[in-house]
């Protein structure tokens, strides 16, 4: 997996012989170190995919739906949009709106199970849609596409799981499935994040008592030597009653804190809506909205 640190440009003197093939080799380590970093832009803003099953026409309307919602918020920064009843009319027709699309097997050089050869199995279909079609849709809901400097996000982020306690890392095998969940999260949303090392946390000495009640001035130099330029902190506990978690997220933002709770859900789900929330309030569309799976029950300990 590609290192989330952002390298500073500096000046390379070349020598002759190994040391230039020294630097051609570093050079292009460089690029796929960076390339793990850079935030969707342009034509990515109008881009995402989705699992369906098999090839048929069927699912993949269905699927065109599921892009149209996606790319709609990916592309605005509005994490509102998410089950917008206005989105319905649109997405009926979202095949109308789409620039191309592909299909890969997520099955790929394994044997067919079915006797249908591929009814079963798993697909990602990724869809691009029209850009200036895209932009319509948004201004009829009265938004707007953001296209300016997407600010890149440090996430700092505790779990808490009965006797388990620990703070997601880049580098850490304890929490390998929610850094990839946080990656797939942000690359859904269009967003560019970056996590602590171990070696920064305890440099730092960050834990997760810290973020509880995080002090984001002393957090924002550490996040800073990781090319993070906002901070966002979470906390997500597990509760045996909703079975799922709950979550809380904090944002500092030109001077304000934004806070706001989501209760009762898979981790992957609570990290799609923290760094949607976090693009909603970068992008200047307000504050995430609190949401439940259940009723109002406990605050997080």
């Amino acid at each position: 997996m590609a290192d989330l640190h952002r390298p500073t440009r500096r000046s390379i003197l070349v020598g002759r012989g190994a040391n230039r093939a020294i630097v051609r080799t570093f050079l292009a380590a460089l690029l796929i170190w960076c390339a793990g970093t850079v935030a969707a832009t342009g034509a990515d803003l109008y881009r995402t995919k989705v699992t369906v099953t098999g090839q048929g026409e069927a699912n993949r309307i269905v699927g065109f739906g599921v892009c149209l919602e996606d790319v709609l918020i990916k592309a605005s920064g509005a994490q509102k949009l998410a089950g917008d009843r206005r989105l319905a009319a649109y997405k009926s027709k979202a095949k109308d709106l789409v620039r191309t699309f592909s299909y890969r097997d997520q099955f790929s050089g394994k044997p067919i199970r079915d006797e249908q050869g591929t009814r079963d199995r798993p697909y990602d279909l990724t869809v691009e849609f029209e850009e200036s079609r895209i932009d319509e849709i948004l201004k009829a809901l009265g938004l707007k596409p953001w296209l300016s400097h997407r600010p890149s996000v440090a996430v700092f982020v505790e779990m808490e799981h009965g006797a388990r306690n620990y703070i997601v890392t880049m580098d850490g095998t304890q929490s390998d499935l929610q850094r990839d969940a946080l990656l797939a999260a942000a690359d859904k949303r269009g967003m560019d994040i970056v996590l602590p090392s171990t070696a920064v946390l305890a440099k730092s000495s960050i834990t997760g008592a810290e973020l509880r009640t995080p002090t984001f001035s002393a957090l924002a130099p550490v996040a800073a030597e990781q090319g993070g330029e906002v901070v966002l902190v979470g906390r997500l506990v597990w509760d045996d009653r909703d079975l799922g978690w709950a979550t809380q997220w904090q944002i500092d933002w030109h001077g304000q804190t934004h806070r706001w709770q989501i209760r009762g859900v898979t981790f992957d789900e609570a990290f799609r809506r923290a760094i949607g929330g976090a693009a909603q309030i970068l992008s200047g569309n307000g504050d995430p909205v609190a949401r439940s799976s259940s009723a109002a029950g406990s605050k997080l300990r």
